[in-house]
């Protein structure tokens, strides 16, 4: 696949299969297209397709609309979560529950029944029931609004999640909570796709395939010894790796 934004092309061939069951890190340096990889599978209009496709159970994602996408099971954990103010937590998501019950012709979720799901997931990452009362990330500090994320990843159960720097700003106990409520998601019928530039968040999820992504394509896939090499050696040892090969 290949993309760009503005007419500068940032992905320059992407070739990525993730299968059910499956956690695969993308690593990379500033500027190499992680987080356009992350726009473009959501369906950002500021970015455009430019060649490729990407197949999803089957059917052609790239010619969804984005909130298509989020029915069909793809969800996109973002590096900055916004804040929507005078939209409450408890509205937000039992509107997207059913948005997705009724693509799929069920019916709505009942008051109730959602009041006992809020209380199921919200124990996956410890989310206090009063950050759960409030408006959707409305003074949430950088971990309270992550761990939010992993909560409404877990209410949506989606097939494929895509954790754009997930640990970005986090200490360590809320990268800790935030990790395992990701393991605790995780089953042999979905899929997450983790963005980070640190080997300190696979520490706590186990991705079985780590790729690089450099320059708008991958250029080293390996498990997880891959990243600790990466932790070990610094960006620059791919920067040799790559251009010095196109040197020759």
């Amino acid at each position: 696949m290949r993309a760009e934004i503005g007419g500068k092309e940032i992905l320059k061939g992407i070739n990525l299969e993730v299968k059910p069951g499956e956690v695969h890190a993308i690593m990379g340096p500033n500027g190499s297209g992680k987080s356009t990889l992350s726009m473009v599978l959501a369906g950002n209009p500021a970015y455009t397709v430019t060649g490729g496709e990407v197949e999803f159970y089957g059917k052609d994602l790239l010619a969804m609309e984005p909130e298509i996408r989020s029915h069909e099971g793809l969800f996109l954990g973002f590096q900055y979560p916004v804040e929507i103010p005078g939209v409450s937590m408890m509205n937000f998501m039992r509107a997207a529950v059913n948005a997705k019950r009724q693509y799929f012709g069920e019916t709505p979720m009942s008051a109730a029944e959602f009041l006992k799901l809020m209380r199921e997931k919200r124990a996956i990452v410890e989310l206090d029931n009063k950050l759960a009362s409030r408006s959707v990330n409305e003074g949430f500090s950088g971990g309270e609004k992550k761990r939010n994320e992993i909560f409404q990843m877990a209410v949506l159960e989606p097939r494929l999640s895509i954790l754009d720097e997930t640990d970005s700003g986090l200490d360590i106990d809320a990268l800790r909570i935030v990790a395992e409520g990701v393991n605790k998601l995780k089953t042999e019928n979905n899929a997450t796709i983790v963005i980070t530039h640190y080997q300190r968040l696979l520490d706590y999820i186990k991705p079985e395939f780590i790729h690089i992504l450099y320059k708008g394509r991958i250029v080293m896939t390996g498990g997880p010894e891959l990243a600790l090499e990466l932790e070990e050696r610094g960006y620059d040892w791919i920067k040799e790796q790559v251009d010095g090969d196109k040197a020759d």
